[in-house]
């Protein structure tokens, strides 16, 4: 890398960064209590404050939950690219998440003592879908139109599945109404702590993959030539990319196109190498969701909408315009 190009990107993490820590402050003062950065510093280490206590208790681990969940979905979709060789692949989009959160519905609503272990159990579910997705796509090789067209059939299965088993409790289990809506706005510092071990675990064994990455995202013809065992590698970067969106999707519910949206902007500012490629959407993924969900509860006050239709919004033309874009060079 030059000189120039790495001026060029430090350039861009410290934009990136500047907005999230920007936004985080837009998203603790988003309501009807402000405290400033002064208060709030002295509320947090010197005296007991009753506003700041209040924000930490009900603001922070949303924003704790919406950062996290973010980053874990971005590097997710990251990942699953890679290993796709579809630029367009995304865990909400592909049914892994949708996977995910119907074993989460299932826990919450029939087990709710094994509430911790939710996003470890919600593993299994985004391997039921990743797997299906991989077995029914497969044919002499990956396609990118193949992979979507049956992530899109294998996510519709998991959500009727998951909106089947909603509408039986009758949305009556505030759990599981989270879950299938995308809710946050109930969370606790509970969530806060079982969110985070998954997630940095999962981040970091995501950043170490970042060679892995880069060999998938070669020909596996090329890959094979270079020693590569094209089949394990990509079995292995898959599950760490399960992983990632599994433990989302318990805490955040569905949230689609964020894999999507952030990965494809950071291509474009950062490259396309993996080691810069993956912290790079792991920060614009923690900022994007901490924007759609603030965002959320402000323009409808004192309603709320739901940061995963909002993205949605934005990322259903933004598909359209990479698959139109990617027609030639990927063969969707």
């Amino acid at each position: 890398m030059t000189k120039k190009k790495q001026r060029h990107t430090g350039l861009w993490f410290l934009v990136i960064i500047l907005l999230f820590l920007l936004m985080i402050y837009i998203a603790v003062n988003t309501g009807s209590l402000n405290v400033s950065m002064s208060q709030l510093f002295r509320g947090l280490f010197v005296a007991y404050d009753p506003d700041v206590a209040t924000v930490w208790d009900l603001r922070f681990p949303r924003i704790f939950i919406a950062s996290l969940g973010g980053a874990a979905l971005s590097v997710s979709g990251v990942l699953f690219q890679a290993c796709m060789k579809n630029p367009i692949a995304d865990p909400g989009i592909i049914g892994v998440s949708a996977g995910a959160s119907f074993v989460a519905v299932l826990i919450a609503g029939l087990f709710p003592s094994l509430y911790f272990f939710t996003p470890l159990l919600s593993f299994a579910g985004g391997i039921l879908a990743c797997g299906l997705v991989y077995l029914l796509a497969f044919k002499g090789g990956l396609n990118p139109l193949r992979v979507i067209l049956v992530g899109v059939a294998v996510n519709a299965v998991f959500t009727g599945l998951t909106q089947a088993f909603n509408s039986m409790t009758g949305g009556s289990l505030s759990g599981v109404a989270s879950i299938a809506n995308a809710n946050i706005s109930q969370k606790t510092w509970d969530d806060v702590y079982i969110i985070t071990g998954y997630a940095v675990l999962g981040l970091v064994l995501a950043w170490m993959s970042f060679y892995q990455c880069d060999l998938l995202s070669l020909s596996d013809q090329t890959a094979r030539g270079l020693g590569v065992n094209v089949t394990m590698t990509r079995i292995g970067v898959s599950l760490i990319a399960v992983v990632l969106a599994s433990i989302s999707t318990a805490e955040l519910g569905v949230v689609s196109f964020i894999g999507l949206i952030v990965p494809h902007i950071a291509r474009i500012l950062v490259g396309s190498s993996h080691k810069i490629l993956i912290p790079f959407s792991m920060i614009g993924g923690a900022f994007l969701m901490l924007l759609a969900d603030t965002l959320g509860r402000t323009i409808a006050a004192p309603y709320e909408i739901s940061a995963s239709i909002l993205l949605s919004i934005v990322g259903g033309p933004m598909l359209i315009i990479l698959i139109r874009r990617s027609e030639k060079t990927y063969g969707v």
